[in-house]
């Protein structure tokens, strides 16, 4: 068995990989990562709408394990202009592969990869020895 990064190592590693992905980190506990993407985003005059992606992970030192845990959540006030959605996606237990894209009255629009972050994750977790448990039904 190989032996498991020290806990500042591994939140480095996630810092580094959450920015590669394009989240914007925001403050949070000593041993967790949080961050935030807006991926789709669509206005027009009477209202709008934005879908973004959230994560966080929390590093349990003491059996090396990263819970992580994240949402897709959409927002819209007053009217949304008209959109064109096409989402193909893959459910098993809490986890959700997939990817969603919008196109909107004049072009504004963006896709949205329901696994990209956390399969990278995921793998970065496991190279670095740790454990890696996906927590399904929390918000981040």
């Amino acid at each position: 068995m190989s032996v498991a990064l020290p806990e500042d190592e591994m939140l480095t590693i996630l810092k580094k990989l959450a920015a590669a992905h394009g989240l914007i980190l925001r403050d949070s506990a000593d041993n967790e990562v949080a961050g935030e993407a807006e991926k789709i985003g669509a206005k027009w005059w009477f209202g709008g709408r934005k879908v973004a992606y959230r994560m966080a992970c929390r590093l349990a030192g003491a059996d090396h394990t990263v819970h992580f845990r994240e949402v897709v959540a959409e927002r819209s006030w007053g009217i949304p202009p008209p959109t064109l959605t096409v989402e193909t996606t893959t459910t098993s237990g809490w986890k959700r592969s997939g990817e969603r894209k919008d196109i909107s009255l004049g072009g504004q629009g963006g896709a949205v990869d329901y696994a990209g972050f956390r399969d990278a994750a995921e793998q970065a977790v496991k190279a670095a020895g740790w454990t890696f448990h996906l927590e399904g039904g929390r918000f981040p």
